[in-house]
């Protein structure tokens, strides 16, 4: 490999490793949950294109495995935690659902003094 490639990809490498910053600090600064958990997901898919990397850098053929486990663990997280924003979102609705009838109720009783 040249020394200009491998320079090439050390420099992107280095660029991916500055926007895994940029997403932690979105994950850590939300606002909401769903921007952590993209912030999350983009982490783990960056990690994956920096072993990637490095399999043809270091010319390691067993990096290529531990990419490919690696995103399936990601992909698994990113599934649960939907999974898990799906359920606390029907629990809001749920939620409100049972406290408007409620409220209609005392609306309709205030009307009727």
């Amino acid at each position: 490999m040249s020394d200009f490639l491998r320079s090439f990809l050390m420099l992107c490498c280095c660029v991916l490793g500055v926007s895994i910053i940029f997403c932690m600090i979105r994950a850590f600064r939300g606002p909401r949950f769903t921007d952590r958990v993209v912030a999350v997901n983009m982490i783990g898919t960056i990690t994956i294109a920096i072993m990637a990397i490095l399999t043809v850098v270091m010319d390691a053929d067993f990096l290529v495995d531990i990419c490919i486990t690696y995103a399936l663990l990601s992909f698994i997280a990113v599934v649960v935690l939907t999974r898990l924003v799906i359920i606390r979102r029907r629990g809001q609705m749920e939620r409100e659902e049972s406290k408007a009838p409620d409220e209609i109720d005392e609306m309709e009783a205030g009307c009727n003094d």
